[in-house]
């Protein structure tokens, strides 16, 4: 348990660890706390016994180990107010009608990564999840056109499509009422073996370019179900704060964020705003990562922000439950 004038001086040294990544020592504490140096020393001696502080080398000041950290956010820590202009700059993606929720929950986080030079990840669910929901073609000439396809957890997946040989626009209207007619409401990872046994046969006894057309539409059903359900935006920025300034450790948290398996660890099943500060989370030892999932009409997913163990908890905790609730009162 910690006295009063403890919890100050933790708070003080977390929050000012966080903005200026430099170790404080006790004589800037004395005016802050109303105390002596010798005072400061002592109580900052019993906050590194405790396992709250650190030394990062032996004649340094104290910064907070990971245990402080986790102290700060569990007993001191406030989620803080935000600004009007950061608040403006989120409900103009939230007012935006013409976007489907998707775009709003990943441009949201785009901003939130400005905001904090964190890096943001969105993990939807993965495409097996959706339902094919309708295909429609755009014919742009003779030898091309655009395929595109929507499923029923508003996912879309568009691909343009370069042919040899002309194809005449009432044949490619023909196939997409065929593929229509058989996959509408079929899972994305069934629909190429739907495509292979009941669509080819239909399209070879009735479209002259057949082998051209549904080749063509596999490609992109194909696309849809490998796509990625993960969104990671701005993980350079994270990488510039002074944790970071290791070409090795840099070359690992990349490699991370590159890999499928790594990131997906990230997941959040339970409700609320969760905070996992180093080795508390699976990711990697030197960052914290804040996290929150999310469910509107059927769409469920994760919205997380990556940064140092020296983040603004207190900010990222405020601006994930503000996307939160506005995703879900949509």
């Amino acid at each position: 348990m910690l006295s009063q004038r403890q919890k100050e001086l933790l708070k003080f040294i977390v929050e000012d660890y966080i903005k200026t990544a430099r170790p404080i020592g006790s004589k800037s504490l004395c005016n802050l706390l109303k105390c002596s140096s010798a005072t400061i020393r002592n109580e900052m001696s019993l906050l590194e016994e405790m396992g709250l502080l650190e030394k990062t080398h032996t004649s340094s000041g104290r910064i907070p180990s990971e245990q402080g950290y986790r102290y700060y956010v569990d007993n001191i820590m406030k989620p803080k107010e935000l600004s009007g202009e950061d608040v403006l700059k989120l409900q103009t993606i939230f007012r935006n009608n013409s976007l489907m929720l998707s775009d709003t929950i990943i441009k949201s986080m785009e901003i939130i990564s400005e905001l904090t030079s964190y890096t943001s990840v969105v993990l939807g669910k993965s495409s097996k999840d959706n339902k094919i929901s309708r295909v429609e073609v755009i014919p742009l000439d003779q030898n091309s056109f655009i395929a595109i396809v929507v499923t029923d957890k508003g996912h879309v997946e568009h691909k343009k499509m370069f042919i040899k040989e002309a194809i005449k626009p009432e044949e490619i209207k023909q196939v997409v009422e065929i593929i229509n007619h058989h996959i509408i409401g079929t899972p994305v990872d069934e629909v190429s073996e739907k495509l292979e046994y009941e669509v080819k046969p239909i399209i070879g006894n009735e479209i002259k370019q057949k082998e051209v057309l549904y080749n063509a539409f596999y490609t992109v059903f194909t696309d849809l179900q490998q796509a990625s359900n993960v969104k990671v935006n701005n993980n350079y920025n994270m990488l510039k704060e002074p944790e970071f300034n290791n070409a090795d450790k840099i070359r690992t948290i990349l490699e991370k964020f590159d890999n499928q398996n790594m990131v997906d660890h990230i997941r959040e099943d339970d409700e609320g705003v969760h905070i996992y500060i180093g080795s508390e989370n699976e990711f990697d030892n030197d960052v914290a990562i804040i996290k929150t999932n999310y469910s509107m009409n059927g769409e469920e997913g994760t919205l997380a922000l990556i940064g140092p163990k020296r983040m603004e908890y207190d900010k990222v905790t405020a601006l994930l439950n503000y996307i939160k609730e506005n995703i879900e009162k949509e």
